[in-house]
């Protein structure tokens, strides 16, 4: 055996090393996986290549009848598990936000293959499973929002509607990257010096460089931010700065920063852990984990409401319901 095969067997065989420590010390909350020796694109990239679904019914926080408690046994997530599976009633339906049951249109979470999460928040850190404090500086912005809400009908044009609303961007989409409602599937790709992630909703790629190039100016801001992505053994590691102050991130600003990590621990799970932190918005750092769960692909155009079809209708009943308004209170005058 030449020196190039000795190199390559042990760089083999620190990789399984690695990929079995991983699994057993990665990510405590999901349900053991076998060790997977990792696999490698053809520019020696370890592999994420597919498509991937990180839906969960785990939430973003802990529970406060859940205080205390960081995992679930078995059982008491099978349980869970069962509950969240059954539809839900008429009755239970109205008067909520939610207008028709996600069940009949199988939009519905748990009706997606979905990694086993034993946590009973997807938030690590805090040990309390719950965002931190907002800053004074934090609750004067939010307060300035609202206020600045207040001057503007919720209906008055499009740009007084929400960003998901208008389809340009979805808060879930990232980073980081949670779970929306329905839809929750996405891409991976890879080549050269590059990693990119399509999301089924709302259809953005963000294409990641690998090339140690430096983050954009700072006058240069975007809702999904500049990412930079490098590797740490077999983790994607992507750091995501420049960020508007329109994605408002759980009451974020501009200084939002993200560091993601990706690591595949088997041939059908990724562990993907996110840290956020913006001293401008938050008292410290958080970190949050979930298993994305390889799925059957294509992913199909996701087309929002085409054609902005529903945007016209919105605003058009406003202007009726308006109309309508003023019309009462001229007859009230009489």
């Amino acid at each position: 055996m030449d020196i190039f095969e000795k190199n390559r067997a042990s760089k083999l065989f620190t990789s399984v090393i690695v990929l079995a420590l991983l699994c057993a010390i990665a990510a405590p909350g999901q349900v053991a996986t076998k060790t997977w020796t990792v696999q490698h694109t053809p520019d020696g990239q370890p592999d994420l290549e597919g498509y991937w679904s990180n839906v969960t019914i785990t939430p973003l926080e802990r529970p406060a009848e859940l205080a205390g408690k960081e995992f679930f046994t078995e059982q008491e997530l099978a349980a869970r598990e069962k509950q969240a599976e059954t539809p839900r009633s008429a009755e239970e339906i109205a008067g909520t936000i939610a207008h028709y049951d996600f069940h009949q249109y199988g939009l519905d979470r748990t009706q997606t293959k979905h990694g086993l999460n034993l946590r009973t928040s997807l938030i690590v850190d805090p040990p309390d499973g719950k965002i931190p404090p907002l800053t004074a500086e934090a609750k004067k912005r939010a307060a300035e929002r609202a206020e600045e809400r207040k001057k503007v009908g919720p209906y008055d044009g499009p740009e007084s509607r929400g960003l998901g609303e208008r389809c340009i961007v979805m808060a879930h989409e990232g980073p980081p990257m949670l779970p929306p409602a329905y839809n929750a599937n996405l891409q991976i790709q890879q080549g050269p010096g590059y990693v990119a992630i399509l999301h089924e909703e709302i259809h953005d790629t963000r294409i990641i460089p690998l090339d140690g190039r430096p983050h954009l100016g700072p006058n240069i801001r975007q809702y999904l931010g500049d990412s930079r992505g490098h590797w740490e053994g077999n983790t994607l590691v992507v750091d995501t700065t420049n960020f508007n102050d329109k994605t408002n991130f759980h009451g974020s600003g501009e200084n939002l920063h993200v560091i993601e990590r990706f690591t595949r621990v088997d041939a059908d799970t990724i562990i993907y852990e996110f840290t956020v932190e913006d001293p401008t918005t938050w008292t410290r750092p958080w970190k949050a984990e979930l298993p994305m769960t390889k799925i059957k692909g294509p992913i199909y155009e996701f087309a929002c409401h085409e054609g902005n079809f529903d945007m016209v209708n919105n605003l058009t009943q406003a202007r009726e319901q308006e109309k309508a308004a003023e019309e009462a209170a001229k007859k009230n005058q009489k």
